[in-house]
């Protein structure tokens, strides 16, 4: 099944975080917090003003970002467990250090 957010939503995969700590320790599962960091799968067209005129979107498919620990709604599709949420509740895109580096 294909998914397309409405307006200004934006659909986003978890990005699982790591399972040590830099000293080494393991995290077990019951220790670990839902991750804020994901991954765009799917946005929205964008959100429209009072005249109709469309606002685009700040992110697309593909960006890394990082989101707000109660953000967003969980769904699932096609059996995986996504997120759907505003682009308001995004706070950030995370740039790859190596690409900006190349700009």
């Amino acid at each position: 099944m294909a998914f397309k957010p409405l307006h200004d939503r934006v659909l986003v995969r978890r990005v699982e975080s790591e399972e040590k700590t830099k000293g080494g320790l393991i995290i077990p599962d019951t220790a670990k917090e839902k991750p804020s960091q994901g991954l765009v799968v799917a946005v929205g067209e964008g959100a429209r003003k009072d005249n109709g005129e469309l606002i685009p979107m700040a992110v697309a498919a593909g960006d890394t970002i990082l989101f707000g620990k109660w953000s967003g709604t969980e769904v699932t599709v096609d059996g995986e467990e996504l997120l759907i949420m505003k682009e308001s509740d995004i706070l950030g895109i995370i740039e790859d250090e190596k690409a900006a580096k190349a700009a």
